[in-house]
């Protein structure tokens, strides 16, 4: 289980991410229910990340019934958790750059659970496959056959990924779907592994909306607009941020209109809210994982594969 190609520091500190992202998903479980304000629920359990020492790394993501991702309640939100609805919470948070990232999706129909069920063991298969040599198709293959063995359809342009430090999305991916994928999961490497179902179509198109962005390269022309950049590279570096955010620090109407600008001239990159293609409903299970000589350690888990 031990690993050389990880320091005991980096070691250390994806582990505390990890049982802060386990803690914050706990609370969530039972927190998180049909009448409360999206908004009060992502502030909560960003709030939380803070509180047990790690940090935000992304906005929580609060997607419902056919939103698929990205969803995370922008400045003065009203949105409500609706009755009889199918919600995803995302998370991650990160200690000195080193990351976790972990999502739950809760069911308030009865009716939904199966697809929860579903997407809960193709996670648990997906994990159990996890060791040094292992070609990425050989999981995608069992994450697919899993979901469709329950009756629904990954969702095929949706991908768990690589972490890196501050880095979020590091090279690798491990696709919900069946393919001929270059890449080998190698001893070291820390994976967040998500697979995605639907009853819709199987895969995911962007809104009108984008509420997340990231750091690119600095094209800041005026003013306001380096100094906004310059914020964003010394408080989020590559990592996600969101509009809310910069609330206390500058007055969010204008910084909602400079983020349009610098996502238009490249600056920062914009990542729309992901619906499914055809309106249909979506569940996701997520865990992240350190791979070790003999398996993998499930770091948002306190360590356990259940």
């Amino acid at each position: 289980m031990f690993l050389l190609v990880l320091t005991d520091d980096e070691l250390e500190k994806l582990i505390k991410a990890g049982e802060i992202v386990r803690r914050v998903l706990d609370y969530a479980s039972s927190y998180v229910k049909p009448g409360l304000n999206v908004l009060d629920v992502c502030e909560r359990l960003e709030n939380m990340i803070i509180d047990l020492g790690g940090l935000p790394a992304f906005p929580c993501n609060v997607s419902i019934n056919s939103i698929a991702a990205h969803y995370t309640s922008p400045p003065n939100d009203s949105a409500i958790i609706p009755q009889n609805s199918l919600v995803k919470v995302d998370v991650g948070a990160h200690v000195d750059g080193y990351i976790a990232d972990a999502a739950i999706t809760l069911s308030f129909n009865p009716d939904y659970d199966v697809m929860v069920d579903a997407v809960k063991a193709a996670l648990n298969r997906a994990i159990s496959m996890i060791r040094p040599g292992i070609k990425v198709s050989q999981i995608s293959r069992s994450i697919e056959e899993v979901i469709r063995g329950y009756g629904f359809k990954p969702i095929s342009n949706l991908c768990g990924h690589l972490l890196r430090r501050y880095i979020l999305h590091g090279g690798k991916s491990i696709p919900n779907i069946s393919g001929n994928y270059p890449w080998i999961v190698e001893e070291g490497d820390v994976f967040a592994i998500e697979p995605f179902a639907t009853d819709g179509g199987g895969r995911v198109v962007e809104g009108s909306s984008t509420y997340i962005f990231s750091f690119v390269r600095n094209r800041a022309k005026g003013r306001f607009e380096r100094k906004l950049l310059s914020f964003i590279r010394s408080h989020f570096r590559s990592l996600p941020f969101c509009t809310r955010w910069f609330k206390g620090f500058f007055n969010i109407d204008s910084v909602v209109d400079v983020l349009d600008r610098l996502n238009k001239n490249g600056s920062i990159y914009g990542y729309p809210v992901l619906k499914e293609v055809k309106g249909g409903l979506v569940a996701q299970a997520e865990h992240s994982v350190i791979v070790t000589g003999d398996g993998a350690l499930v770091t948002t888990l306190g360590g356990r594969l259940n």
